[in-house]
C-alpha cells in the first residue's frame, strides 16, 4: 500500500538452540544477516537490538530504548508478540513495546536519551499475536495478495531450522484465518484496547 515498515529485534538470538557450538558472535552475525533478508524481501527496514538473548527483564531501560526508536521512526502501529508467550523474551518484548508508546510520549522522558528530543504524540494502535487469555478485540487482515511471500519467507526459516511444519500446513493455517471472516487467507491480531474502533458504515 505504500506504508513504511520497520521490523525490529530486541535481541539477537545468540543462544538459539540450532546454534550450538558455535560462539556467540557467529551467531549474532547469522540472526542479523537473515534479518536484512527478510526486510530486503518485504521492502521494509530494519532495526536490531542488543537486550541479551534470554536476559531481558521487561525493564524501564529497555523500554526506553525502544521509545528512542518510536520517536525517529514515529511509528502509527504496532505489531507484537502476546503478553502470555511461552518464550520469556517474547513476553518482555510486548511488554516494553507497550510501555514505550507511553515512554515516547512524555519530553522529560526523552531527555534521557537526548534532550530535546521531539516526542511522538499520535495515536498507536497496538496489535498483538492472538490468546485465548485475553478478550482483546480480534481483527482479521486480508493477506491473499501477499500469501505467497508469506509462504517463501516461511520457507527461507523453515529450511535452515529444519522445523516440522510445512508450507502447506502454514497456508492452511492461514487459510482457515480466512474463511473466519469470508476471504482467501489471513492473519488474525488483537487489538490492545477495551472494544474495536467504530466503523463508518455496518455494510
Amino acid at each position: 500500500r505504500g506504508d513504511e515498515v520497520m521490523l525490529v529485534w530486541t535481541t539477537k538470538g545468540e543462544l538459539a538452540s540450532q546454534f550450538t557450538g558455535k560462539d556467540d558472535a557467529e551467531v549474532q552475525r547469522v540472526r542479523v544477516e537473515h534479518g536484512r533478508y527478510v526486510a530486503e524481501h518485504l521492502g521494509a527496514g530494519h532495526h536490531f537490538f542488543d537486550m541479551g538473548d534470554s536476559r531481558m527483564a521487561g525493564s524501564r531501560e529497555e523500554a526506553l530504548q525502544l521509545a528512542g526508536l518510536y520517536t525517529d521512526f514515529r511509528p502509527d502501529a504496532i505489531v507484537t508478540w502476546s503478553d502470555d508467550n511461552a518464550h520469556p523474551d517474547h513476553r518482555m518484548t510486548a511488554k516494553i513495546a507497550y510501555d514505550a508508546v507511553t515512554l515516547a510520549r512524555i519530553p522529560k522522558i526523552l531527555d534521557e536519551l537526548e534532550p530535546g528530543t521531539k516526542p511522538h504524540r499520535s495515536p498507536v494502535r497496538f496489535y498483538q499475536y492472538t490468546t485465548a487469555a485475553y478478550n482483546w478485540p480480534t481483527l482479521h487482515i486480508d493477506i491473499t495478495d501477499q500469501i505467497e511471500t508469506s509462504v517463501t519467507l516461511f520457507e527461507f526459516y523453515r529450511e535452515f531450522y529444519g522445523w516440522d511444519t510445512s508450507a502447506e500446513a502454514w497456508r492452511a493455517t492461514r487459510r482457515a484465518q480466512g474463511r473466519e471472516v469470508g476471504v482467501a487467507f489471513a492473519e488474525k491480531f488483537q487489538l490492545r484496547r477495551r472494544f474495536a474502533f467504530a466503523l463508518d458504515y455496518l455494510v
